[in-house]
């Protein structure tokens, strides 16, 4: 099976559990309803006051962008892998009725939710969009922000996806996402049994790749600010039930994995680099 049907699999069941009143999670102990460590959290009670607890509960990310990008009123945001819409609804918030705020998923149970989570809300200016992140249904220099929590990571083309947030942002326009970064060398093995953890399924990029990445599709003032570090017994549980020797791992493991917020403004008209002039 494909990480994309893997990735759609997974959040639609997600979704479908929220729906029916349960939670959404996917980490350590879905049975007992207590999310992993990664997804908790993320959201002063002052944002959430006011959501529904639809949009709450299908939080899957592992930051808070809304809370980092500084959105003004007027703009148009984009959240790339918008799940149950929390992001979009706090987008929306700040943006004001002069603003629109888009969310894009390719599940369409999670689509459901979030319109759904848009109506008990009594939004507006907002828009659910049914696509992926590696062909935004959006026209070119259409949006001033992009966001996105915990989701770039689980494409199989980053490359794409960053290529398309530079084609879809105005001129000056910023891309300010949470993410999941690896610092440092982890062995491919011990790698794939975190990534089982981080996010469920998660494809994480190496800071330093991440940023080059970002750099080949176009965009400049690319900053990578960590905003959480996890440790190896965060995800002791989980890697314990899969049969893994934590102590054994945990030299190679600690401190790699975290999560982080990225920053990049894809450069004015007087820009040419190799995204922006032939």
């Amino acid at each position: 099976m494909e990480i994309k049907d893997i990735v759609k699999d997974k959040y639609g069941q997600a979704a479908l559990r929220v729906t029916a009143g349960g939670s959404s999670c996917c980490g350590a102990s879905p049975s007992s309803g207590e999310c992993d460590p990664i997804t908790s959290n993320l959201y002063d009670a002052d944002q959430t006051t006011g959501l529904p607890q639809g949009a709450v509960k299908a939080s899957l990310g592992c930051g808070n962008p809304t809370a980092l990008a500084e959105l003004k009123p007027g703009e148009t945001v984009l959240d790339l892998g918008s799940g149950g819409g929390i992001d979009v609804l706090l987008s929306a918030r700040r943006v004001g009725p002069t603003g629109k705020a888009y969310g894009i998923d390719m599940t369409e149970e999670m689509l459901a939710l979030a319109r759904q989570n848009q109506r008990k809300a009594g939004v507006m200016n907002v828009e659910f969009l049914k696509g992926e992140i590696e062909n935004i249904p959006l026209p070119d220099s259409s949006v001033d922000v992009i966001i996105s929590n915990c989701v770039i990571n689980l494409s199989a083309d980053k490359d794409k996806v960053f290529r398309e947030a530079f084609r879809v942002l105005k001129p000056g326009g910023r891309f300010a996402v949470s993410d999941v970064v690896v610092r440092g060398e982890v062995p491919s093995q011990v790698r794939r049994s975190m990534e089982l953890w981080v996010g469920c399924i998660a494809g994480a990029l190496k800071d330093s790749d991440y940023r080059a990445k970002l750099t080949h599709a176009g965009f400049d003032a690319i900053d990578i600010e960590v905003t959480r570090v996890y440790s190896i017994d965060d995800a002791r549980q989980f890697l314990s039930s899969e049969g893994i020797d934590v102590d054994a791992i945990a030299p190679e493991v600690e401190g790699k994995f975290a999560s982080a917020f990225v920053r990049a403004v894809k450069p004015g008209k007087d820009c040419c680099g190799p995204a922006c002039c032939s």
